[in-house]
């Protein structure tokens, strides 16, 4: 049995955390184990399917409040455990200081999947300390991963794919599950009393990377030629109060439903018309891939990666237009009728048995 340790924040439904128990869930359970330290001391999303699918979750100190303690507690996990392989996923090159931690405990294998093209922050500090800090997932991983050749070269430096110093893993989906269902669509447009609208929708955390503020301008702009549109937005976040407010003052509060987060994620896209994401900047954005399994048209800013159009549903926007020019895109972008998209996916390699095969191979070698 070759046991996996990965070093997570918390186990909740974010892009890094949904990736890991993607590929969990397909592992042979005969050859393979998946175990958690995690420094969010609450109760995780994922914790209990991750306890159902016999993996372990290791609670460790967070890094605010003691560098030291959460460094140490890592260090005697492995070496207590006798952990030959750990994964840390993360967007800032300061966190793979915990694989340096997993090497003192006596891991050999220390993988670092860079998770995003940007620290996630905005302001100059976090942008300084990744950069001071840069040369420790090249020397403290001996395996580097990213979900896209962005996310490759914001952590591991550039051409880094190409120079053979890091590898690309997709970020693969069950296409059995995101598929089109006219069922999930008439479902959900009569629970969210949407049967007759025409209906946009946004899945992301509330923060800054994604951009809602603009996201909310160009809705506006569809509202003044479509007035019974609808967009749906699919999560939480520190910014939410922030969100509902400029939702009341653009007066959307009639065409803007924030369910939080769902677990039917593929029945809500089922139920959309087009996929709207002006994100700031993204690593491999899981929630483009999955709309286009279900065949949604999205539109996405042209600071995402190229790689994320699979199918060549992706329409890509500069963020410098003006929302009415996004909006235009987005209405011209409706499609009548959904397409069979799996065999891109297979094609291309973003189906989750690909992707499964693929990081058994980098992770441990087999």
């Amino acid at each position: 049995m070759k046991r996996l340790l990965c070093i997570v924040g918390g186990m909740n439904v974010g892009g890094a955390e949904t990736f890991l128990m993607k590929v969990f869930r397909r592992l042979d359970k005969t050859k393979y184990s998946m175990d958690f330290a995690v420094a969010e001391k609450g109760k995780c999303a994922y914790d209990d399917e991750i306890e159902s699918l016999g993996g372990k979750i290791h609670r460790i100190t967070p890094k605010s409040e003691s560098f030291s303690k959460n460094f140490s507690e890592i260090k005697k996990l492995v070496r207590d455990e006798k952990y030959d392989y750990v994964l840390r996923t993360s967007q800032h090159s300061l966190s793979a200081l915990e694989l340096f931690a997993a090497k003192l405990g006596g891991a050999r294998t220390r993988v670092f999947r860079s998770s995003n093209s940007d620290t996630g922050v905005a302001g100059k500090k976090s942008v300084i300390l990744h950069k001071l800090c840069k040369f420790m997932p090249r020397n403290f991983a001996n395996v580097r991963i990213a979900p896209s050749t962005e996310a490759a070269d914001f952590m591991y430096g550039k051409g880094s794919v190409a120079k053979g110093k890091a590898n690309l893993l997709n970020n693969g989906i069950d296409t059995d599950i995101f598929r089109y269902s006219e069922q999930d669509r008439q479902d959900i447009r009569r629970e969210l009393s949407i049967e007759n609208d025409l209906v946009f929708v946004h899945i992301g955390r509330f923060n800054y990377q994604k951009n809602h503020k603009f996201l909310l301008d160009i809705f506006a702009e569809i509202v003044k030629q479509r007035p019974c549109a609808k967009l749906l937005l699919v999560g939480k976040g520190e910014l939410e109060e922030d969100i509902r407010t400029k939702i009341e003052k653009l007066n959307l509060s009639g065409n803007v439903i924030i369910t939080g987060v769902r677990s039917d994620v593929p029945a809500i896209l089922s139920a959309a018309d087009a996929f709207i994401m002006p994100s700031f900047f993204e690593g491999m954005p899981n929630t483009i891939i999955e709309a286009q399994a279900t065949g949604l048209p999205c539109i996405i800013s042209d600071s995402i990666t190229k790689e994320a159009n699979i199918t060549g549903l992706v329409k890509y926007l500069p963020l410098s237009n003006s929302a009415e020019q996004w909006a235009n895109e987005c209405l011209d972008a409706v499609a009548s009728e959904r397409k069979d998209t799996k065999p891109a996916f297979i094609a291309n390699k973003y189906d989750i048995d690909s992707v499964v095969n693929e990081f058994i191979r980098l992770v441990f070698g087999d």
